[in-house]
């Protein structure tokens, strides 16, 4: 999970849902705060995962470790594009 490959994945995907959520606001627009709030948490954790920092202490990487960036920006991914492909 430390690989070049999975923090160049982590980096895309967090640069992604950056990009989206900064220029294409109505996208987040039906997001609650909660899972908005955990949308950012995701993508906080992919830049940290992809920019290569590795936090020492159990807490924080399970925080901002590739596991919970790639969960929560998945999650992320899935409620911004459902309304466009489901229609819900």
């Amino acid at each position: 999970m430390y690989t070049t490959l999975a923090r160049s994945l982590s980096l895309l995907l967090a640069a992604t849902l950056a990009t989206l959520m900064t220029f294409y606001p109505p996208a987040i627009a039906r997001l609650s705060h909660g899972l908005l709030t955990l949308v950012i948490w995701g993508i906080c954790a992919g830049f940290v995962h992809g920019v290569g920092f590795d936090p020492e202490t159990r807490l924080w990487r399970a925080v901002l470790g590739p596991v919970s960036a790639w969960l929560l920006m998945g999650l992320g991914l899935v409620l911004i594009a459902r309304p466009y492909f489901i229609g819900v």
